[in-house]
């Protein structure tokens, strides 16, 4: 903020309606450096007349210098309205860029500067600072974009490994019904051949072969009975 100093006096001399007494302690306080002391001689100035523009706009400028960004930039928001009916608008806008800038606000530090050198098209410092923060926000979009490819992917990626697994298991089901399936149809297999192996005629030829096995079983059965009758009638006889 190079421009501090100009403003400061400025608007000392333009607020005639603001108490002077502690806008000027606060003004001489700034320039040596004394930004605690500054903050609250600007604050009494703002208790004495909440609408002094140049109170909001320098306390706004030693809150940035005690690196109180957020409340800076409340107060030139504040300020704004009324700094754009002053001729000091293109500093206001450029003090507001530079606010953005530390809060690394990049969107809001290109459009503050915009601003500024609308208003002033020769100031060469704002120039540097608009181009400094358009290739912020340039780097922070590209960035933005990088993030956004990636997590797609990523998805893309999550839902091809998805897709696969549930492939593999599709057809992990489909072979162990395939051989669940081989299975049954070689038992039932199985049963046919053992039910086709024994043919009626077979059956019939296998119950006549032990039917013959029992007559030979019972001729020599009696044939031994016939022999031993033999023997006792012959002894009887004798």
């Amino acid at each position: 903020m190079r421009k501090l100093l100009v403003i400061l006096l400025a608007f000392g001399c333009l607020s005639a309606y603001a108490q002077k007494g502690d806008l000027r302690r606060g003004n001489r306080q700034f320039r040596r450096g004394e930004f605690p002391k500054a903050d609250i001689s600007y604050r009494k100035a703002l208790m004495q007349d909440s609408t002094s523009v140049a109170a909001t706009y320098n306390l706004a400028n030693t809150l940035y210098r005690e690196k109180d960004m957020e409340n800076a930039r409340r107060l030139l928001d504040g300020a704004k309205e009324a700094a754009g009916a002053e001729t000091f608008a293109a500093d206001y806008y450029y003090n507001l860029g530079d606010v953005a800038i530390a809060q690394e606000d990049w969107q809001a530090a290109v459009d503050a500067l915009k601003q500024s050198l609308l208003l002033n098209p020769g100031d060469v410092k704002a120039k540097e600072n608009y181009i400094y923060a358009r290739n912020k926000l340039m780097e922070q979009q590209q960035q933005d974009q990088n993030q956004q490819g990636d997590g797609q992917d990523n998805q893309d990626q999550n839902q091809q490994d998805q897709n696969q697994d549930q492939n593999q298991d599709q057809n992990q089901n489909q072979d162990q019904n395939q051989q669940q399936d081989q299975q049954n149809q070689d038992q039932q297999d199985q049963g046919q051949q053992g039910e086709a192996q024994i043919s009626p005629q077979q059956a019939q030829q296998m119950l006549q072969a032990i039917q013959q096995k029992e007559k030979e079983t019972q001729e020599k059965v009696d044939e031994k009975k016939a022999a031993a009758l033999k023997s006792r009638q012959k002894e009887k006889n004798w």
